[in-house]
């Protein structure tokens, strides 16, 4: 199919722009302020409406194999693209683990069958499977995951022996989860004591505390540069973490901020409590604040999702419980650019951080720009207020940490290969994306 989009702003590389673009099968075939002579199958009025590159989110649970009634990647998939998400990385703690080369390829097999978006999974680490992780192709696998803290499934890496080895001898990009397993624990011991098992919920950022994301970044920043190993250090929740990446066009160590640590502090435990639930924990607005200064001047290159729903039923019950974990996916290029909106930072920072950033880090071939020879992965955007509601919630679990919140933005169609799918409210299931490819 080839598709016009007629004078439309396109934000991109910094710059915003109006132009229009050719779509000719899965490839941008031209980008010009004049399309006269152009031919198309379709062409779309551009007026009033912004086009980026599709996000491309580099940390999301979709739960399958094992845990399909939280999500699955039909359903999840079709969320990130009614979001604007064109490309997924997803983490390995499902049933089985993705630790093995045989469970690897099952997830592909399932993705290539079932996902609306582009698909790549990680190799999970864990005390003993450093020769698995030796022998994987990385021009076909986006990187490796590494636990060090506990969370969903636990794969917490606690051996320091296994730690070296795979600082020293990973062939990839490490991305962690930081929290220090025995500050952890001891604070769950002095909250039992206090409160029994019924914790109040805004002490999760406390029990998860800033100490112990802190001192489990420090601990991977310090192997990463003893052994000169790529690590990004996701979903980073404290100011202090910030002091321990890298500036610069060479970064050993980068790091990844999340939606919701932009959004949410632990004041909105009084009133979203268990929905907000996430490890690491939601701080204070002084940490959120830091983020957000972090995410606008690029001292945090990337902004993904940790998109990890669990069912409503999961989520009752008391502070123990109750799972960490809610999904995000939908809801996050179009928050993005509601904080743009309040002044927080521009479009094309948002377009920096969701799309070029994790296209250059991850060495993604292809993707995550607006250029000529490209891939097809576009978002368009329009300006209409709307509100978070069940009705429109595509999550399998069916529910939204930020239901009730209007945004003034929204998402009016999403190419994924060139191929429309999703527009005006609608997924074409009959969609299909591709496995992500990797310049290494």
């Amino acid at each position: 199919m080839r598709l016009i989009i007629k004078d439309i702003e396109i934000v991109n590389e910094g710059t915003r722009q109006k132009a229009s673009v050719l779509v000719d099968g899965d490839i941008i075939a031209e980008i010009s302020a004049d399309c006269a002579g152009w031919q198309a199958d379709r062409t779309i009025d551009g007026t009033g409406k912004i086009l980026l590159p599709g996000a491309i989110d580099d940390q999301v649970h979709f739960r399958e194999p094992g845990l399909t009634q939280k999500a699955d990647i039909a359903s999840e998939s079709a969320a990130a693209v009614a979001g604007g998400v064109t490309s997924f990385m997803d983490m390995p703690n499902t049933k089985p683990q993705t630790t093995t080369i045989e469970a690897l390829n099952d997830k592909y097999a399932i993705a290539a069958q079932k996902s609306v978006a582009n698909y790549s999974f990680y190799i999970g680490a864990t005390n003993d499977n450093i020769d698995v992780i030796k022998s994987v192709d990385y021009k076909h696998v986006c990187g490796i995951k590494l636990f060090m803290g506990s969370s969903t499934g636990n794969m917490l890496v606690d051996n320091e022996e296994a730690l070296e080895k795979l600082f020293a001898a990973a062939p990839a990009i490490i991305t962690a989860h930081c929290e220090d397993e025995a500050t952890i624990r001891a604070n769950i011991e002095a909250f039992k004591q206090k409160y029994g098992n019924n914790v109040p919920w805004n002490c999760h950022g406390l029990i998860r505390s800033a100490e112990a994301c802190y001192k489990s970044s420090a601990k991977a920043a310090a192997l990463a540069r003893r052994h000169g190993t790529r690590l990004h250090i996701l979903h980073l929740s404290t100011a202090a973490e910030l002091d321990l990446l890298d500036r610069g066009a060479e970064r050993l160590v980068t790091g990844e901020a999340c939606v919701h640590h932009l959004w949410f502090t632990d004041a909105d435990y009084e009133t979203k409590k268990q929905y907000i639930k996430w490890n690491p924990a939601i701080k204070t607005q002084a940490d959120r604040d830091a983020l957000r200064r972090a995410v606008a001047d690029g001292t945090i290159p990337v902004v993904a999702t940790d998109h990890a729903p669990h069912t409503i039923e999961e989520k009752q019950g008391s502070y123990f419980g109750v799972p960490s974990g809610a999904p995000m996916v939908q809801h996050s290029l179009i928050a993005m650019l509601e904080m743009a909106d309040q002044g927080l930072w521009s479009y094309e920072t948002v377009a920096e951080r969701m799309c070029h950033a994790p296209a250059r880090l991850f060495d993604i071939k292809s993707r995550g720009f607006i250029r000529k020879g490209y891939k097809a992965d576009i978002v368009i955007v329009e300006k209409r207020k709307w509100t978070v509601e069940k009705s429109n919630i595509l999550y399998k679990c069916g529910w939204s940490p930020l239901e009730g919140c209007t945004f003034g933005n929204a998402v009016y169609m999403t190419l994924v290969n060139g191929q429309i799918a999703y527009e005006n409210g609608n997924v074409n299931h009959s969609v299909r994306g591709e496995r992500l490819e990797f310049e290494r």
